[in-house]
C-alpha cells in the first residue's frame, strides 16, 4: 500500500532536504507537487484541500522557514498532517461491557467481510486472550455460512450455525443466548452483504443492530475502491451508528486513497487493516507508524509487534543461548531459523515496513519473492541426512546430486544454499561475545538479502535467505 504516493512524496521532499533555507515560493511549488500525488492515490479532494491547507499554513510560519534544517522540519510538519488527517493514534475495540461483547461486522458484497470476521476472531482469542465465538446472519448465502464455519474451525473460535431462510434477529438473538452459557467474551456476527447500499439492506442491519446492542459496529470495505470506499463508509455511517472502520485488501492498493480519506469523511476511525488473504494478516491500524511507512520511514514498531506475535520465544531463546556458548551454526539452525522467519506470515509486507525500501525500485523489490524462497531452501535442507546438516563440510559432488533431485531443484541452487549458509555462519560467529553491535556495521546500513544490500547469490543476496 502507497507505493506510488511514497514514490511522489519522497522525490519532492528529498529536493527539499537538502535547502540551506526554504522560501514561500519553493515550499508553494512542494504543495502543488504534493496535492498532485494525493489526488493520483484517488484522495478524495476535499480531504487534499484540508491536507495542503494544514501544511501550507504550519509551512510559511516561523516552525519551518525560521528552521536550522527548514527541509527537515518540513518533512516533520508533513508527517503530523498525515498523523492528525488518519486519526492520530490507534482506536482499539471498547470491549468493556457485560459479557459477551457483541461486534457487528457490516459491508459491502465481496468486501471481504466474512473473512475479516475469522482473522478479527483469531486476533482477539491469539492477542487479547479472549474467548470468542462467531455467528453468519448472511440468510441470503448458504455459503457464506459454510464459509465462516469452516474458518472458525481453522483459527480455533466457537461457531454458532444458522440456517438460509432464518430471520437473522433471531439468528443473533440465540447465539447471543449461547454465549452466554459458554462463558464467551467475545461475540462477532457476520451480517449480509449487498452489491451496493439500499433500503432493504439498510432496514435489515437497523433492526439487527437495534436487537443485539452492539458494543462495536465495525464497517468493512475494500481499499482497492479508492475514495468509493470513503464514500461508501460515509453512506453507511449516516444510516448507522458506526464505531470503525476495516480496510481490507490493502495488500492489493498501491495508492491508499482510502486509508487517507476515511477519517475524514466518515469522522470514524480505521481501526484495523487487512494486509493479505490469510488469517494471520490483519494488523491493527496506527496512523503515526502509517505515516512513517508513506514518507518511506519504515513501521519498525509494529515488526517487533509482529515478530513478537508469531515467532516461537522459547525456541528464539534457546537458539540464542547456543550462540552465546560458542556452539557451532549448522544447517539445521538455518533451517530453524527460516521456519521462524515464515512463520512471520506474507514477508511482503514485513519489507514494506522496513527503512529505506521504498528507495529501491518497485521492479527490484517484486523480484523479491521471499516465502517461495525460504520453501525451496527448507527443501533442500530436507532432503540432507541428519550427518549433512550437522557437518555440511561432507557435501560433495555425489551428495549434492542426489540433495538436488530429492527437492526438485538443480545442483547450482544446492551450492547457492550452501554459500548462504557459510555467510551466514560467519555473521553468526561475530554475534557470539558482543559482536552484534560490529556485525551491524559492517552491513554498512543496508539490509541484507535485498537488492542493493549485502551481494551474491540470487535475488536475495548471499546473507540472508531472505
Amino acid at each position: 500500500m502507497f507505493e506510488n504516493l511514497t514514490d511522489r512524496l519522497g522525490k519532492t521532499l528529498d529536493r527539499l532536504r537538502g535547502r540551506g533555507r526554504l522560501t514561500e515560493e519553493n515550499i508553494k511549488d512542494a504543495l502543488r507537487e504534493v496535492r498532485m500525488a494525493l489526488l493520483e492515490a484517488d484522495v478524495a479532494l476535499p480531504v487534499v484541500r484540508t491536507f495542503i491547507d494544514g501544511v501550507r499554513e504550519r509551512a510559511v510560519g516561523q516552525e519551518v522557514l525560521s528552521s536550522l534544517t527548514p527541509g527537515q522540519a518540513l518533512v516533520k510538519v508533513v508527517n503530523d498532517e498525515l498523523v492528525r488527517l488518519m486519526g492520530e493514534a490507534n482506536e482499539a475495540l471498547d470491549l468493556s461491557a457485560q459479557p459477551p461483547a457483541v461486534v457487528l461486522m457490516a459491508g459491502l458484497q465481496g468486501s471481504g467481510k466474512t473473512t475479516s470476521v475469522a482473522k478479527l476472531a483469531r486476533l482477539l482469542k491469539e492477542r487479547s486472550k479472549k474467548k470468542v465465538m462467531v455467528v453468519s446472519c448472511d440468510v441470503y448465502r448458504p455459503a457464506a455460512i459454510k464459509q465462516l464455519e469452516t474458518l472458525a474451525g481453522e483459527v480455533g473460535v466457537e461457531f454458532h450455525p444458522s440456517d438460509a431462510g432464518e430471520d437473522p434477529v433471531k439468528i443473533a438473538a440465540r447465539a447471543i443466548d449461547q454465549a452466554k452459557k459458554q462463558f464467551v467474551d467475545v461475540l462477532l456476527v457476520d451480517t449480509a452483504g449487498r452489491l451496493h447500499i439500499d433500503e432493504e439492506m439498510m432496514g435489515e442491519i437497523k433492526r439487527l443492530h437495534a436487537a443485539v446492542k452492539p458494543v462495536e459496529t465495525l464497517f468493512v470495505v475494500d481499499a482497492m475502491t479508492g475514495q468509493d470506499a470513503a464514500n461508501t463508509a460515509k453512506a453507511f455511517n449516516d444510516a448507522l451508528p458506526l464505531t470503525g472502520v476495516v480496510l481490507t485488501k490493502t495488500d492489493g492498493d498501491a495508492r491508499g486513497g482510502a486509508a487517507l480519506s476515511v477519517r475524514q469523511l466518515t469522522g470514524k476511525p480505521i481501526k484495523f487493516l487487512g494486509v493479505g488473504e490469510k488469517v494471520d494478516a490483519l494488523e491493527p491500524f496506527h496512523p503515526d507508524r502509517v505515516a512513517s511507512r508513506i514518507l518511506g520511514m519504515g513501521d519498525i514498531l509494529s515488526l517487533v509487534e509482529e515478530a513478537h506475535a508469531k515467532v516461537d520465544q522459547a525456541e528464539a531463546a534457546k537458539f540464542a543461548k547456543k550462540l552465546s556458548k560458542g556452539k557451532g551454526f549448522d544447517l539445521e539452525d538455518f533451517r530453524q531459523q527460516m521456519e521462524q522467519v515464515s512463520k512471520m506470515g506474507d514477508l511482503s509486507s514485513m519489507l514494506d515496513k522496513m527503512p529505506g525500501v521504498s528507495q529501491i525500485p518497485k521492479e527490484m523489490r517484486d523480484k523479491v519473492d521471499a516465502n517461495k524462497e525460504i520453501k525451496r531452501l527448507v527443501a533442500i535442507i530436507n532432503s540432507m541426512t541428519p550427518g549433512e546438516r550437522k557437518r555440511p563440510e561432507i557435501i560433495k559432488g555425489s551428495r549434492k546430486k542426489r540433495i538436488a533431485a530429492g527437492s526438485g531443484v538443480q545442483v547450482q541452487d544446492v551450492n547457492k544454499l550452501l554459500k548462504q549458509f557459510t555467510q551466514m555462519q560467519k555473521m553468526m560467529k561475530k554475534m557470539k561475545g558482543g559482536g552484534l553491535a560490529k556485525m551491524m556495521r559492517g552491513l554498512g546500513g543496508k539490509l541484507p538479502g535485498m537488492p542493493g544490500g549485502m551481494g551474491g547469490g540470487g535475488p536475495f543476496g548471499g546473507g540472508m535467505p531472505f
